[in-house]
């Protein structure tokens, strides 16, 4: 049964101060990584990127070129998540788990070209951190179905663990060996069934405040959900988290009992891919707002814009906002701005400052029209 009921206010509440919202001065790239989780790499930069967004959004003295400054001070890498994604160096060892699946046969959307993927190691090992663009059979970029052999066998060796990506150029991935990657004493010992639940856990309620059962799981693979089941019960009986459930919203929750609280209120620009919006179900249910991003919807379908952001005011979404930093002329334009019915004017009269900020993020400036 559970041990706790929260209202939906304080749910909501719950989770926009878990997830470091709004962002704190004193706040680093490094420390928002850590209490996230993970950032999402996106390749969309009609604004800064999605893995930079979403730090800033956070750590706002953290400038566009945090994350990689992360990757080469090996204090963050680069894996597949649930998507593409920068994790904290110290989460490395449960990656592990999907690597070693994926390298004893697992499906995966490469097969194994074997021959290829030996030559590749080979090279890499022999010669050090390597492009595709290196590879004479990949020189021609296209979609990941139109990639040539070099670059399919680099992909698959990297998320079978044998390569990881030792840092960006101009957005290219360089692969090297782990033990060229990874800096001294990291933990590298497999997890079993039982850490790897309560890391996931643990995890996601650290960064989301309160879960359930499938957010707990969002996109996870069937062994990972099973280790998050086998998790919860003892977690509860330790007193490690709490059951609860959140008023109109059906089946139990759980969270950390210590629940994080919520700072004054200030207008944030989400990113479409931040972590707080990127389970849309979640959104919608837990917060009323019902979003979808744009930029894949044919533009006579579009409501919106090609890339709205979201828009937070304490622990409610009040608008949606359609930017683009127009860096030939410096300047940030604003191609549509859409309020909810119920927005504060506190949150109208703050927006200004909020795009000036942005812009500056951005590089650019913002001059109201």
């Amino acid at each position: 049964m559970p041990s706790a009921s929260l209202s939906l206010a304080e749910a909501r509440r719950l989770a926009v101060a878990n997830q470091g919202l709004p962002g704190r001065v004193g706040a680093t790239a490094l420390s928002a990584l850590r209490r996230l989780g993970y950032v999402q790499i996106d390749t969309i930069s009609v604004v800064e990127r999605a893995h930079h967004h979403v730090l800033w959004t956070r750590a706002p003295r953290a400038n566009p070129g945090a994350i990689e400054t992360l990757v080469r001070a090996k204090k963050a890498f680069e894996y597949w998540w649930h998507a593409a994604a920068y994790l904290p160096i110290e989460d490395y060892r449960y990656t592990l788990a999907r690597k070693r699946a994926l390298a004893g046969g697992e499906r995966h959307w490469f097969d194994r070209d074997k021959k290829t993927m030996r030559r590749v190691l080979d090279r890499v090992r022999a010669e050090g951190a390597l492009k595709s663009s290196d590879f004479e059979a990949a020189a021609r970029s296209g979609p990941w179905w139109d990639w040539k052999p070099a670059k399919r066998a680099l992909e698959r060796l990297f998320h079978d663990g044998a390569l990881m990506v030792a840092r960006r150029e101009g957005f290219q991935k360089v692969y090297d060996l782990p033990e060229r990657v990874l800096p001294p004493g990291v933990d590298g010992a497999p997890p079993s069934e039982r850490e790897l639940g309560r890391f996931f856990v643990l995890r996601a309620l650290g960064a989301h405040g309160l879960l359930n059962l499938h957010e707990l799981g969002y996109l996870r693979s069937a062994r990972v959900k099973r280790a998050i089941r086998a998790a919860l019960p003892e977690l509860v009986e330790a007193g490690t988290i709490v059951e609860t459930r959140v008023e109109s919203l059906p089946g139990n929750y759980w969270a950390l009992p210590a629940f994080a609280r919520l700072t004054a209120p200030r207008l944030a620009l989400l990113s479409p891919f931040d972590n707080l919006v990127i389970q849309r179900k979640r959104l919608k249910a837990l917060f009323g707002f019902d979003y979808q991003i744009e930029c894949y919807v044919p533009a006579p379908k579009r409501r919106y814009g090609y890339f709205c952001l979201p828009m937070l005011w304490g622990d409610r979404f009040v608008g949606r906002l359609d930017p683009k930093a127009d860096r030939a002329r410096g300047r940030l334009l604003v191609k549509s701005l859409h309020w909810e019915a119920d927005a504060p004017d506190e949150a109208k009269d703050a927006l200004p400052d909020a795009l000036r900020a942005f812009a500056a993020f951005n590089g650019v400036e913002y001059r109201p029209r």
